[in-house]
């Protein structure tokens, strides 16, 4: 582990969602990482396939019906991460300059073993948290990765310490607090577009004539793009890995300057397209997950309307330029949050699980502020006094 270069983009990130298990090769070492990806891949396939969104629209029944589909696909993306992990172990490119065998017997009953034992490791970790999201408070998935990542804290400051001493110690400590109350203020922070429903006769009743409004988040697209910009740069650094010249042949020029660019995170070009690509695809997700004709005809349909725009389309599109407006900022501070480990890297050679930055401290905020929301709406449910004043 120590002579492996793992400081790279996408280890970092599946070495985060498994809770460190990755480099210590342990049953859960594919984490909860091909969960994410199916469910990733299943929500943007609603986009592609009419039948896959008619499921949504259905309600419990068709969403439950979505669910299956993913477990299925998380097993089949569970085995081929596990094909894809031994194969690379067994070639030695999965800690590149580390001289070890990781895998000390080749035969075939032993690989297909590892690979079985991967898997079922991932499916058991998608069964537990579909426990904890059917018996317990919030999202399991969402608390199971909580769990991993703060189970890395004490080790990473553990190492600050010992490697930079009681001033970068502190100095961390402070850069932390910053960063959470930054993540915690736009990660709340959203524009209240202002909805009106006109009077309605139902019978003898009178329905409607209230006001409320469509909440639209800075940050609608959560940790995703982060993810995916993480999976993009990856796929360099892995192209190189397999065009590696054999003993006596010269190193190709464009595999070199991958490798002097690309793989490490303390590189200039590295951060500039990090950042470039976290801003697409925060524009690209929340593109596909929001759509204001959608929301512009439920509106319609139950008799609202946003004071001074017109039913139908102008509403679509005032909706559209509100959220081209509010999606920049959003999408600036994913990129700059992202940033602060490889900064951190640069400046005071932490390792890769620098705690407060990047991927960690979205997760770990957005997951514990939607935990205390279910739990104070349970409370409140209950006619108890809330933890929210």
């Amino acid at each position: 582990m120590q002579n492996g270069q793992t400081a790279g983009g996408l280890y970092q990130l599946v070495n985060l969602f498994s809770g460190g298990a990755l480099l210590q090769v342990s049953i859960f070492a594919l984490g909860i990482m091909p969960y994410i990806t199916a469910s990733i891949i299943v929500q943007l396939l609603r986009v592609v396939i009419p039948r896959f969104q008619q499921l949504y629209e259905e309600g419990a029944s068709g969403q439950s019906k979505l669910t299956q589909y993913t477990r299925y696909l998380t097993i089949a993306l569970g085995l081929l991460n596990a094909t894809t992990l031994v194969s690379l172990a067994r070639s030695g490119q999965l800690l590149p300059g580390c001289a070890l065998p990781i895998i000390p017997d080749d035969s075939i009953i032993t690989t297909i073993l590892i690979i079985i034992t991967l898997t079922a490791g991932t499916g058991l970790i998608m069964w537990m948290g579909e426990l904890v999201t059917e018996k317990g408070v919030g999202n399991g998935m969402s608390l199971l990765i909580f769990t991993s990542i703060a189970a890395t804290f004490p080790t990473s400051l553990g190492a600050i310490w010992t490697s930079q001493g009681p001033a970068t110690f502190f100095t961390v400590l402070a850069v932390g607090l910053l960063t959470v109350a930054l993540v915690v203020f736009v990660e709340q922070s959203q524009r209240r577009v202002p909805v009106q429903y006109a009077k309605r006769m139902i019978g003898r009743r009178t329905v409607g004539g209230t006001s409320t409004y469509i909440p639209i988040k800075v940050n609608m697209a959560g940790v995703i793009p982060v993810i995916f910009a993480s999976s993009m740069l990856y796929l360099p650094g892995l192209i190189a890995q397999f065009n590696q010249p054999q003993q006596g042949e010269q190193l190709q020029p464009w595999v070199e300057w991958i490798n002097n660019n690309l793989v490490r995170g303390d590189q200039p070009i590295y951060m500039v397209l990090y950042f470039a690509m976290i801003v697409f695809f925060t524009y690209f997700y929340v593109a596909i997950t929001f759509n204001p004709e959608e929301v512009s005809d439920n509106m319609k349909k139950y008799g609202g309307f946003i004071p001074g725009i017109r039913a139908g389309k102008p509403t679509a599109d005032y909706l559209q330029y509100v959220l081209s407006r509010i999606t920049l900022p959003g999408a600036l501070y994913l990129g700059f949050v992202a940033l602060i480990p490889l900064v951190a890297l640069v400046l005071i050679n932490a390792n890769q699980n620098f705690p407060f930055g990047g991927t960690s401290i979205l997760i770990m905020v957005g997951v514990g502020l939607e935990t205390v929301k279910q739990i104070d709406a349970q409370l409140q449910q209950r006619h108890y006094e809330g933890l929210l004043r």
